[in-house]
């Protein structure tokens, strides 16, 4: 197979990044929406591609193509290279110990739904207890909740700040004896918070509980070392770090993975099926049941690779610059921004409500003028009742995105006021 190459390198641009290379990346950003060039600022729901994933993803589709771990064929055994080639870049990236820590999945739902089931309804029993947050994202709530009520044991939250923080205060009495797992988001999708995941990681281990992380969108935008943060899990989505859909995993710590039952059985996770019972294959093989996503995985190693390419210190530093230039503007447009307004310890994701207008009605507005944002709860609906708001119109950034752009979305903003007023 042809190797993957990357033509962006690190540049003296904005937070280290030639964006203007970078956007001659990704073919879409050329579209227009009517006369009005496209401006993207939806990329934490999910990200655009460059032509090298575009590229590696067709490539093993069209001379590649067969199933892993199958055959012994020509084809199968290429498939099998990369698909386990991939495994190792993600590992690589995620500096995790060695590849076969990373159990591959459609991204942080799926993720989080095998913590939820494969450790949590084998470890939790009634009396136990499960931490999360209130910042979390519905993937990292919902499953809790239905081990929750298949386990007896009982969920709580560790509650926000006004100024959309950890209110870490309370976590003394939060966690205990009684709490088993820690799940959290590495950053919020909704807030841009950042979460101080070693320093709960450690507080997990102190009372004997593990802690698992959602990493949607961390791992697309921050250097990430698992084993320096000491987390036990940690799933990751491929489609917000421009991989393909349908691309993404699971770490986890090699005793914490095999203490843990798969979530989906069939073909090729097994070891053994007899009548009455069948034995698995270890980890990670014995979670990863019929025909993964093969060309998927493929795509998301050439996005790390590219990411790679830019450096993910630099990737940090461009969201820095971009954000706090976003907060300022917006912040000067009366907007009322929700989450912290220090860039330093949050993300681009940039949730905000302007003037009176419904973040729906702002974004359809917004759209006409080539401005592509998302309007809603995200997903976050505890987020959103402990801020007093049905939804917000949100503006998210990645390493694409310019301060022109932001300068377009406060020129919408101000196109949509007149048109309300």
């Amino acid at each position: 197979m042809n190797e993957r190459t990357v033509s962006v390198k690190t540049a003296g641009a904005v937070g280290g990044l030639d964006v203007g290379a970078i956007r001659r990346d990704f073919p879409i950003l050329s579209r227009t929406v009517g006369e009005h060039p496209l401006v993207f600022l939806d990329s934490a729901a999910t990200s655009q591609k460059p032509n090298q994933v575009i590229d590696a993803e067709a490539e093993f589709t069209r001379h590649h193509n067969a199933n892993a771990h199958r055959g012994i064929h020509m084809l199968g055994e290429e498939a099998t290279q990369a698909y386990e080639g991939a495994r190792a870049t993600v590992a690589r990236f995620l500096g995790a110990p060695e590849p076969e820590t990373i159990v591959f999945t459609r991204g942080v739902t799926e993720s989080m739904n095998l913590v939820a089931q494969g450790w949590g309804r084998t470890h939790l029993r009634e009396g136990d207890e499960i931490l999360i947050t209130e910042m979390e994202h519905h993937s990292n709530i919902v499953p809790w909740q239905m081990t929750a009520a298949v386990t007896g044991a009982t969920l709580r939250y560790i509650p926000l700040t006004d100024d959309g923080l950890l209110d870490l205060s309370q976590l003394g009495s939060l966690l205990t004896e009684r709490t088993k797992i820690v799940s959290v988001t590495g950053m919020s999708n909704a807030l841009g918070t950042i979460t101080p995941l070693r320093q709960l990681a450690d507080s997990a281990h102190a009372v004997g509980a593990i802690i698992a992380v959602d990493a949607a969108q961390l791992a697309p935008h921050s250097p990430i070392d698992v084993q320096a943060l000491d987390v036990d899990l940690l799933g990751f989505t491929g489609h917000k770090m421009l991989g393909p859909t349908a691309s993404g995993g699971l770490y986890g710590k090699s005793d914490v993975l095999e203490s843990m039952e798969p979530m989906l059985g069939g073909g090729e996770m097994i070891h053994e099926v007899f009548h009455d019972h069948s034995t698995y294959k270890s980890a990670p093989f014995k979670f990863e049941a019929g025909t993964m996503p093969i060309a998927q995985q493929v795509g998301l190693a050439a996005a790390i690779d590219y990411l790679d390419g830019l450096g993910m210190a630099n990737v940090r530093a461009h969201e820095e610059e971009i954000t706090r230039y976003a907060l300022d503007r917006l912040l000067d447009a009366g907007a009322t921004v929700y989450g912290p307004k220090d860039a330093s310890i949050r993300g681009g994701a940039v949730s905000f409500w302007f003037k009176d207008v419904h973040p729906h009605d702002l974004a359809t507005i917004l759209n006409e003028q080539g401005v592509a944002i998302r309007a809603g709860h995200h997903c976050a609906q505890l987020a959103m009742r402990r801020y007093g708001v049905p939804a917000t119109a949100r503006a998210s950034f990645y390493v694409y995105n310019t301060k022109d752009e932001v300068d377009a979305l406060v020129g919408a903003l101000d196109h949509a006021q007149a048109i309300f007023s």
